[in-house]
């Protein structure tokens, strides 16, 4: 890595073995010398300061989307390439991607599903979902943990949210790893030709659920969603299939790599039980399953003597700034007897999480869970994390079950 505190540049490369592997003395490194910088590799200015990161995701002056406010001659981009085309033109539907007027509506028609009093009614069935997977490894010496209790823990329970099929589980991961392949950095066209295939398949499948579950709505959250396509707000068929699209990859991906960091956190620290929600809490900072969000300037203006353009993107740190020294003592220590966690993992402002309350009880029986039928849980082998900045969470997760 080399910092320019003249010109405020970084060069990292975001693939750096190293750097994938324990990204956080290069925060350190960087939020010390440079805290707002430019870096290289990607080509617009990031912040790492806790402060800084907090602010701007909360600063209505920056959003998710840009085209809604400027055109792309404006903006002097060219037009996307052809074969992007039916990928962006379901992206543009996301609750992820949207700004007010289009996001306050989406959110305000789907935000109930996931209330905590809401998502607290699902604590029995993930208990017991929980206790059957383990049944299904509990003999064995040593097992993966992250194909054998992570993954499939969030998926179902989104299946079954969705009331789609629980067969389908491996489908749905395999659509929406490919999907989700186009924001990490080692994008190139092959991943590109998967995920534009991924998004067509999937949302062949969730029409043609969704065009069943019509005539026989339930009380699953894709009736809801439909009962909201045709009520008050009106959410239109394109953006009930991305919704739906999005609850499930939204839902399970992060959450994957947040219990699987969190597992090897624990195992680490050699923390005791029992797991509560500030465990939880304390392995969303400490080792947080995304590290970067972007947002674009939406008009011009100065943020801090920082001179932005409108269209201009920022990249907020959010790794970095979960390990800010300014905000959190001893910040590259785990514990889950913090005063305070109020991490910026799961977002703030206008796109704070949705599912947050979802994620968090998934974790925290999952992990309750795991840690007492398993008392003497150790690594078996050093957990290797994958190549998928900005993403970051295991390759596998080997334990053993017994001493």
């Amino acid at each position: 890595m080399q910092i320019n505190t003249n010109t405020k540049t970084v060069n990292l490369d975001p693939r750096d073995t190293q750097f994938v592997q324990n990204p956080y003395p290069f925060y350190d490194q960087i939020r010390e010398a440079c805290p707002v910088f430019q870096w290289e590799q990607y080509g617009h200015w990031c912040f790492s300061r806790y402060e800084d990161v907090n602010g701007l995701l909360r600063d209505r002056r920056f959003g998710r989307q840009i085209l809604h406010v400027a055109t792309r001659e404006e903006l002097g981009w060219p037009e996307p390439a052809a074969h992007l085309k039916p990928f962006l033109d379901h992206e543009q539907h996301s609750l992820l991607e949207t700004e007010p007027p289009v996001h306050t509506r989406l959110r305000g028609l789907i935000s109930r599903a996931f209330l905590s009093r809401q998502v607290e009614r699902l604590r029995p069935k993930l208990v017991s979902l929980c206790n059957g997977l383990i049944d299904g490894f509990e003999a064995q010496d040593e097992v993966d943990l992250l194909t054998a209790y992570a993954t499939p823990i969030p998926v179902i329970v989104i299946c079954e949210l969705l009331g789609a099929p629980v067969e389908m589980a491996d489908q749905f991961l395999a659509w929406s790893h490919d999907h989700v392949a186009m924001y990490m950095a080692k994008r190139d066209r092959a991943i590109e030709d998967r995920a534009v295939a991924a998004v067509t398949a999937f949302s062949d499948y969730m029409r043609n659920l969704i065009r069943a579950r019509r005539a026989a709505l339930g009380d699953d959250l894709l009736s809801e969603l439909i009962r909201a396509s045709d009520g008050a707000g009106k959410l239109s068929e394109d953006e009930l299939v991305t919704t739906a699209i999005l609850i499930l990859n939204a839902g399970h991906e992060a959450t994957v790599h947040a219990t699987g960091n969190g597992i090897k956190a624990l195992l680490e620290n050699s923390v005791p039980g029992p797991i509560t929600e500030g465990h939880v809490d304390e392995i969303m900072r400490y080792d947080a399953p995304l590290h970067m969000f972007t947002r674009y300037a939406l008009e011009d203006l100065d943020y801090n003597g920082l001179r932005l353009r409108k269209g201009e993107v920022v990249g907020l740190m959010l790794g970095a700034a979960n390990r800010d020294p300014a905000r959190f003592a001893d910040p590259n220590v785990f514990n889950p007897a913090r005063a305070s966690s109020q991490n910026v993992s799961f977002g703030a402002g206008i796109h704070f999480c949705i599912g947050a309350p979802l994620a968090k009880l998934e974790m925290e029986v999952g992990l309750q869970t795991l840690m007492s039928r398993f008392p003497k849980l150790r690594l078996a082998e050093m957990p290797v994390y994958k190549d998928a900045y900005h993403f970051h969470g295991l390759e596998q997760l080997k334990v053993a079950l017994t001493s």
